[in-house]
């Protein structure tokens, strides 16, 4: 099943947003009609979103992993950005981002 949208709760919007911004180079913008609140990448392949965070079920958190090139570097970089490294490993690692929610990252 492919991945259509990886979304984030967040306590602090721009704060999560300088977060995955920083730490996957990408560009997130204000959703348009029909995407619902918050902000998300646009183009080809899976979406990621960020949306303040509430009491449904999507607002707890998410478990996603990301491909990274470089998973030493990119575990630098989630700390140097105020997230944390909850399991470091040398294929994959489980992190926590700027707002507390836990995700994957594998090299």
């Amino acid at each position: 099943m492919p991945i259509d949208l990886i979304e984030f709760p967040a306590d602090a919007l721009g704060r999560a947003q300088g977060f995955w911004e920083g730490l996957l180079d990408l560009s997130l913008k204000e959703r348009v009609a029909g995407e619902g609140e918050g902000i998300q990448t646009h183009g080809a392949g899976p979406a990621f979103g960020l949306h303040a965070r509430g009491r449904g079920p999507g607002d707890r958190f998410s478990l996603p992993y990301f491909r990274v090139a470089d998973l030493a570097g990119a575990l630098e970089r989630v700390v140097e950005l105020g997230g944390s490294v909850v399991h470091p490993g040398e294929r994959w690692a489980i992190c926590r981002d700027s707002e507390g929610s836990p995700f994957g990252l594998s090299g």
